[in-house]
């Protein structure tokens, strides 16, 4: 393991040679709802959703369906992932990248610049107020986004005081794994028209999707329900209410 100083100069001569367009941000701002399609092996409250588990394939085919970004985990323990699943996926689309770790360290914010990352992904519940303000400012100096995840009014606030750019509603319950989709319904209105606005988790049904648009969010993080399909580009149509 490289040490912290290693991986931040490293994090800041990649970023010296690329624009700072913010690539995921831009992605996410679609005509209709955008979709973050999700390379996930397995998870907490899952377990192995893939035993089948061509990464790169997969990442393509999100690409080729119009995936606006894609959400790849590489923690390995839980969620079965590897540094190697983004830094390969990364030399083979285009699409922007979110590195879906729980950060908690800011080594792991230049770590996901090198391996190839658009955007890391920053968890209210975990992070106090001073540590998230941190860092998305690091994430924004190396030309990284940050989906800074809420649950409740209160995390709503933080992120926003906090600076956070995109917001993401978790409708899942980190504590019980309990999915309440109204939940993004209710928190949309206290989120700025000029912020992103995510929904994320238990979105398996076009009537989800449409509900989001009825709404106003901006994107929708689609992971276990196109995971378990075969055909991942005509799952993606039916969750946009269209058949091929």
């Amino acid at each position: 393991m490289r040490s912290f100083e290693e991986v931040r100069r490293e994090a800041v001569r990649v970023a010296a040679g690329v624009s700072f367009d913010f690539p995921f941000e831009a992605a996410l701002r679609g005509d209709d709802i955008s979709f973050i399609c999700e390379v996930k092996r397995a998870s907490p409250s899952k377990g192995i959703i893939a035993e089948n588990f061509p990464y790169v394939e997969i990442a393509r085919d999100y690409a080729a369906a119009g995936a606006a970004a894609i959400s790849v985990l590489t923690e390995p323990f839980w969620f079965k992932g590897s540094d190697n699943y983004l830094r390969e996926i990364a030399d083979t689309v285009k699409t922007p990248l979110l590195r879906k770790d729980f950060t908690v360290d800011s080594y792991m914010i230049y770590e996901a610049k090198i391996l190839g990352a658009s955007a890391v992904l920053l968890i209210c519940s975990i992070l106090d107020k001073a540590t998230l303000s941190e860092y998305l400012e690091i994430a924004h100096e190396v030309g990284l986004s940050a989906l800074v995840e809420t649950h409740d009014e209160h995390e709503v606030e933080m992120a926003l005081s906090a600076g956070a750019r995109v917001i993401g509603v978790n409708n899942r319950c980190l504590k019980t794994f309990e999915v309440d989709i109204t939940l993004s319904e209710r928190l949309k209105k206290l989120v700025p028209p000029d912020v992103i606005f995510v929904s994320e988790s238990g979105l398996s049904r076009a009537e989800d999707i449409e509900k989001l648009r009825e709404i106003g969010a901006d994107a929708a993080l689609i992971g276990e329900s196109i995971m378990r399909s075969d055909n991942k580009k005509a799952a993606i149509e039916a969750l946009r209410g269209r058949t091929l």
